[in-house]
């Protein structure tokens, strides 16, 4: 396994191209894959580089060898191939033991049996059950309840100011709420809900501790699950084990598996979302004016933000079920692919030669920062609408916002898997 150090490199392994167009040396191969940088200090800079050095390219991830998406129309085709699919038992490397169970990333290629490692009939089952939780109407119907977990949350910030680390005072709390009163979790499991899923996310997790963090969140979990089992409530988790689906009700391994997803994917994306779309508005004034003044709606911010910095920036896995042809080359049957969403969302081929420039005026919404195809997140929903209600009332409340470090100064999420900073301080 590849060493961590905190000073190490990008070591982007021989790109054909570098970022800024020039030729280098030989381009990555099997044998000399990209090596993607694990501490993530300039997610833009390694999307660039991906993309460089072509539409699919092996990549390896401390240790752990893949094929990486890097263009739009490539991932297109293949989020919707049958031949790429979300069980591991297809994993060539992982079969044959050469993943180890320690691998900081271990818990996301092979998460457990829910909607997102399954395909075709069983994946239709699951996520049936998830997404009448999240259809439009029901997601339209809790703004209300957003807008006031939204000026709760701005009156603490106005309390605490006059600097504040906002991710953990605004962009967390309001997003971690609202999941939380879906699911029923209480307010105090909150801050220990957030160790777990960073720790988890975490590519600097050290290798003992892995195993500890899975375990962890599992037992959560399924004291959740055993605890609505016993005591069902008006909550999400009573209503997914109550579910009356094709196939039967949930097992409570299904069950405690698709509550890690709903979980995580319905706190971790809308707090990247929201960071990143506030940083991007600090660093680009001429953009946050446009949105203040009403020319520019704010869910063009939403949508360009989603694009510009993806709340996600590597999704892992999928996995060849035979060998694929895409981009010029061949994925072979077992190997391990992920989609750079990173590399894809700033892809000039589909976004024009302004494609590295935050612009809200553009037509941002062809992107594919929550996915596409079957396993398209069903959550966006709401991470949308958290996010519109959210942005405008911050600077509505605060027009004076300001970041309070120079952006350099800024420090990345050392995760190769979402996309957002540690802390974001700024001055109310």
């Amino acid at each position: 396994m590849t060493e961590l150090t905190a000073g190490a490199a990008v070591t982007a392994a021989e790109p054909a191209t570098g970022a800024d167009g020039t030729t280098g040396a030989a381009a990555p191969t099997a044998d000399a894959p990209f090596v993607m940088d694990p501490l993530a200090r300039d997610n833009a800079a390694e999307g660039a580089l991906l993309r460089a050095a072509g539409p699919v390219v092996p990549v390896e991830l401390m240790g752990v060898r893949g094929w990486a998406v890097t263009r739009h129309a490539e991932a297109r085709k293949l989020l919707t191939d049958a031949r790429l699919v979300k069980d591991a038992a297809h994993w060539a490397a992982f079969r044959k033991g050469e993943v180890p169970k320690t691998w900081p990333l271990i818990g996301l290629a092979v998460p457990g049996p829910s909607m997102v490692t399954t395909d075709g009939a069983a994946h239709r089952r699951l996520r049936a059950i998830v997404a009448q939780a999240f259809t439009p109407r029901r997601v339209e119907l809790m703004k209300p309840r957003i807008e006031e977990l939204t000026a709760e949350l701005l009156d603490r910030l106005a309390a605490a100011g006059p600097v504040v680390d906002l991710k953990t005072a605004f962009a967390f709390p309001l997003p971690m709420s609202v999941i939380g009163w879906l699911l029923g979790v209480p307010e105090h499991d909150h801050a220990y809900i957030r160790e777990l899923y960073e720790r988890f996310f975490s590519s600097t997790t050290a290798p003992a501790d892995v195993p500890a963090t899975i375990a962890a969140l599992n037992a959560f979990v399924a004291d959740l699950v055993a605890l609505r089992r016993a005591e069902p409530g008006d909550d999400l988790i009573s209503a997914l084990l109550t579910a009356d689906v094709e196939g039967g009700p949930l097992t409570d391994a299904e069950a405690s598996a698709t509550l890690r997803v709903i979980i995580a994917a319905g706190h971790e994306t809308t707090v990247n979302l929201i960071t990143n779309a506030v940083r991007a508005l600090l660093t680009h004034p001429d953009q946050l004016a446009l949105a203040r003044s009403g020319e520019v709606g704010w869910l063009a911010v939403v949508e360009e933000s989603l694009r510009w910095t993806p709340p996600t920036s590597n999704f892992l896995f999928r996995f060849a079920t035979a060998d694929i042809e895409a981009g010029g080359t061949v994925i072979p049957a077992g190997d391990a692919v992920l989609i750079s969403y990173n590399a894809i969302g700033r892809d000039p081929a589909q976004h024009g030669i302004t494609a590295e420039v935050f612009d809200i005026t553009r037509d941002a919404g062809r992107h594919l920062s929550f996915g596409h195809g079957p396993h398209v997140c069903p959550g966006s929903p709401l991470a949308r609408l958290e996010a519109a209600v959210a942005l405008p009332a911050l600077f509505e409340r605060f027009p004076g916002l300001a970041l309070a470090v120079p952006e350099e100064e800024l420090r990345p999420n050392p995760t190769m898997v979402v996309n957002s900073l540690r802390e974001l301080p700024v001055r109310l």
